[in-house]
């Protein structure tokens, strides 16, 4: 199964990150974080300990899930959750506030901005009396790559 897709080619969907805390440095969380640091595309904890471990790299599973979660609460991955409610990672190069378009074939992520979408949801908030509102935008699609993959293997009519 590619990063970032989920069993089925059903969609990710967010996870809320919240504040973080000062985290203590130790070799687990920098190798869990230099992986993170060579993946382009979402990752599960499973994933991801897999990679650790054929790469010789000594961490517990739970402790790859401790230390991916930190990383999410500290903001330094996004987190989203595949169809069957995993959550999956990914090293952002945007820092601050973006959304993704995710291949739902191979699960490539684009980050983007879009300011209309965040004039929107301030606008939509405002009128309904919303206030401390937060919001995820994630777009499904067929990267280029996928698509011409899926064109070629079409028959003509």
């Amino acid at each position: 199964m590619p990063h970032g897709a989920s069993a089925g080619g059903r969609p990710l969907t967010p996870l809320a990150a919240s504040g973080g805390k000062e985290q203590r440095v130790t070799k687990q969380r920098l190798a869990v974080s230099a992986a993170l640091d060579d993946l382009d595309d979402f990752v599960s904890t499973q994933e991801l300990y897999r990679i650790l471990q054929n790469q010789g790299v000594s961490v517990s599973l739970a402790t790859a899930y401790r230390i991916l979660q930190s990383l999410a609460d500290d903001g330094l991955v996004d987190v989203l959750r595949n169809g069957e409610g995993e959550a999956v990672y990914r090293r952002c190069a945007v820092t601050g506030h973006h959304h993704h378009l995710l291949c739902r074939s191979c699960g490539k992520a684009v980050e983007i901005e879009a300011p209309a979408v965040e004039t929107w949801a301030s606008r939509t908030a405002e009128d309904h009396g919303f206030t401390e509102v937060a919001h995820t935008v994630e777009i499904y699609g067929l990267c280029p790559d996928c698509a011409a993959r899926k064109a070629a293997a079409t028959p003509s009519a």
